[in-house]
C-alpha cells in the first residue's frame, strides 16, 4: 500500500495524497459568504483511483460543500447555510447564519497508512455571540487496493451560557426533512443512483427516515465507465444510535446520518456532546457495500481505541 502524505497549503487547507492521487482537501478556513454559514469542508474528495465523488457549492443549494459538519437548527441559530425553516411559515432567510471558525491546530501528522488532522474551532452566531467550542479530528486510512476511510470525530462544548438544543427542520414541523450533521453531497452524475443498506437497495424516497447503522450510495461516473461507492457508518456511542438517515437520490445525491432527525440533542451549559463517523470511499458497486462497511467499522474501532 502507498503511504499517505499530508501537506499544509495556502494557509487555509490541508491536502492528503495517496501517492500521486489527491484523496481530499480539508479547507479549514473558507472564504464563503455569511449567507452560506462559513465552515470547514472536505472537497474535493476522491477514490484511490482518483475519481471525484463530491460536489461543491451546487447552484441549487450553494451552502452544500462536499462533505461537511452542518447543523441547520441550533436553538434559533443556523450553522448550515441559507434560509431557516420556521414552524407554520416555511423557509425564511434570517440574519442567523453562523460561522465555524478555525482557532488552532492540535495535531497534523502521518504514520504508515494514516494521516491525522485535529483542530479547535469557535462557533459564533451572525450577531457575534460565542456558542460552541469544538474539537474536531479527521483521520484518513487506506483500507484496501480500492478503498480508503475517513474517520470524523467532533466534540461540541456549550459555551453559550444557556442550554443548546440541536434539531432539524423536522423537529420544527417539516415532515421527513430531518437533515443535519455530517452531510455528503454527491456528483451530479450520481443523481438517480442507488442507496444501499443492510436490508437491500432502494431510492432516497424508500430509505429516508429509516434507522440503520450504515448506508451507502452507488453512483455512476461521467466520461468513463466506472461506478463509485460512498458509505457512512454511525458509531455505536453516538446519540440516538442507530440514526435516522436523510438520504436523497431522485433530485440529487446525498447521505446524512442524522442524529437530530426527529428528536433534539440537548447540551446543557458547560457540557459537551461527541459524535463519531466512518466514511468509506471506494471504487466499487452496491454489492461491495457490506464488505466496505466491515472495513469502515474496523477502522472506527481502531481509531477509537
Amino acid at each position: 500500500m502507498t503511504a499517505l502524505t499530508i501537506t499544509h497549503e495556502l494557509d487555509r487547507e490541508i491536502v492528503v495524497r495517496d501517492g500521486d492521487v489527491e484523496l481530499f482537501r480539508y479547507v479549514y478556513a473558507p472564504d464563503n459568504p455569511q449567507l452560506e454559514s462559513p465552515r470547514p469542508y472536505v472537497f474535493p474528495i476522491r477514490t484511490r483511483r482518483g475519481l471525484d465523488v463530491g460536489l461543491y457549492r451546487p447552484h441549487d443549494h450553494v451552502w452544500h460543500k462536499g462533505l461537511s459538519w452542518s447543523l441547520p437548527v441550533v436553538n434559533d441559530e443556523n450553522f448550515w447555510g441559507g434560509p431557516t425553516y420556521v414552524r407554520d411559515t416555511g423557509y425564511v432567510q434570517l440574519d442567523n447564519n453562523g460561522t465555524q471558525g478555525h482557532r488552532r491546530f492540535t495535531q497534523l501528522s502521518r504514520s504508515e497508512d494514516r494521516a491525522v488532522i485535529e483542530h479547535e474551532l469557535d462557533w459564533t452566531t451572525q450577531s457575534g455571540e460565542e456558542y460552541i467550542s469544538e474539537t474536531r479530528r479527521l483521520t484518513a486510512a487506506v483500507t484496501g487496493d480500492a478503498s480508503w476511510t475517513l474517520t470524523f470525530e467532533t466534540t461540541l462544548e456549550n459555551v453559550s451560557g444557556a442550554q443548546i438544543a440541536i434539531g432539524s427542520p423536522t423537529t420544527r414541523g417539516r415532515e421527513n426533512a430531518g437533515y443535519g450533521g455530517l452531510f455528503w453531497r454527491g456528483l451530479r452524475s450520481f443523481t438517480d443512483g442507488s442507496l444501499v443498506t443492510s436490508d437491500g437497495v432502494g431510492t432516497g424516497n424508500d430509505v429516508r427516515g429509516q434507522r440503520h447503522e450504515w448506508m451507502a450510495f452507488e453512483g455512476k461516473q461521467d466520461h468513463i465507465d466506472a461506478t463509485s461507492l460512498v458509505l457512512m457508518l454511525d458509531d455505536t456511542q453516538n446519540p440516538h444510535h442507530p440514526p435516522q438517515w436523510f438520504a436523497r437520490s431522485e433530485e440529487f445525491a446525498a447521505l446524512n446520518p442524522a442524529p437530530f432527525f426527529s428528536e433534539e440533542v440537548v447540551i446543557p451549559v458547560g457540557e459537551s456532546a461527541t459524535f463519531r463517523y466512518g466514511v468509506g470511499i471506494a471504487d466499487g458497486t452496491a454489492s461491495d457495500a457490506p464488505a466496505l462497511a466491515d472495513l469502515v467499522r474496523g477502522v472506527l474501532a481502531r481509531d477509537g481505541a
